[in-house]
């Protein structure tokens, strides 16, 4: 069954980006209920920024789960990437990653490895640098392993990074990988940059796939962009897919109406809500 999600950011420093909700925890997921949301997916400044009891008091009161949790305030916040030349960065970065994978396993919910992998810089080699990766995710995935989630690695596009960029090549390198915990999160928005064709890839590398990031083509919730949202709701039904479709999208024109926008769109393509009905959409 594919789950649907929806973004809540908590970085103070942070106040713009595709994330749905902003800054109140509570009040995200109220409304995040109250839509019929399965669960959210949390964007915070660090593993500790949230008091995890506090979390899952929350998260049974509302009836919601915790799809993931994203680590990009590693490098947004901290300057953190898995691929920086100095080792003392990378070494920061991993256990920063590390502390991560712990407080989403507590809820059964992977990390999210995005803008944390870095790029080759000019001068750097890029064997080197591929090879610094693997060591990173080898050492995050086998933590991850051992906690009961997986770890996910998230293709960006081609001016977000220069490592790997569409399922295919991230497909191909997780087989290098010694670690056979890694799987790859398809966003739809970084994929109709980078993709051929979505819903062929989907097909394709279907197997890897461990999370999805439901946004249209210019990042506004689906249903405001040209995505042929219908083909790639097919390919995933297809493969069986059965995790979570997470709104990683900008507020558009403003959080409550981007989400009530996302709720509309996945009922559209997956006919699921964790309730049968929806009586309301008004916040």
């Amino acid at each position: 069954m594919i789950r649907s999600s929806v973004t809540i950011a908590l970085v103070p420093q942070i106040k713009t980006g595709p994330w749905i909700f902003w800054e109140d925890l509570e009040a995200g997921m109220a409304k995040a209920a109250k839509l019929g949301f399965d669960a959210i997916e949390l964007f915070t400044s660090s593993a500790d920024a949230i008091d995890s009891e506090r979390l899952l008091g929350l998260l049974e009161q509302y009836e919601l789960k915790l799809a993931a949790v994203g680590t990009g305030a590693g490098k947004v916040i901290h300057g953190l990437t898995l691929t920086d030349a100095d080792p003392e960065i990378r070494k920061k970065a991993v256990s920063f990653v590390l502390d991560m994978i712990s407080f989403g396993a507590t809820f059964g919910a992977p990390a999210i490895i995005g803008s944390m992998q870095g790029n080759i810089l000019p001068g750097m080699d890029r064997e080197q640098v591929m090879t610094w990766l693997a060591d990173g995710l080898n050492k995050l995935g086998n933590h991850a392993g051992f906690l009961g989630v997986p770890l996910i690695y998230e293709p960006l596009n081609r001016y977000e990074t220069n490592l790997l960029n569409t399922l295919e090549a991230g497909a191909t390198f997780i087989d290098t990988l010694k670690t056979k915990n890694v799987k790859l999160l398809a966003d739809l928005f970084h994929m109709n940059i980078e993709e051929a064709d979505l819903a062929e890839s989907i097909y394709n590398f279907g197997s890897y796939i461990g999370h999805v990031h439901f946004a249209d083509s210019n990042r506004r919730p689906i249903g405001f962009g040209h995505t042929e949202m219908a083909t790639i709701a097919s390919a995933l039904k297809e493969i069986e897919y059965s995790g979570f479709v997470s709104a990683e999208a900008f507020p558009y024109p403003d959080p409550d109406s981007a989400a009530k926008q996302t709720i509309l769109a996945f009922k559209k393509y997956f006919s699921h809500t964790k309730r049968e009905e929806i009586n309301s959409l008004h916040l």
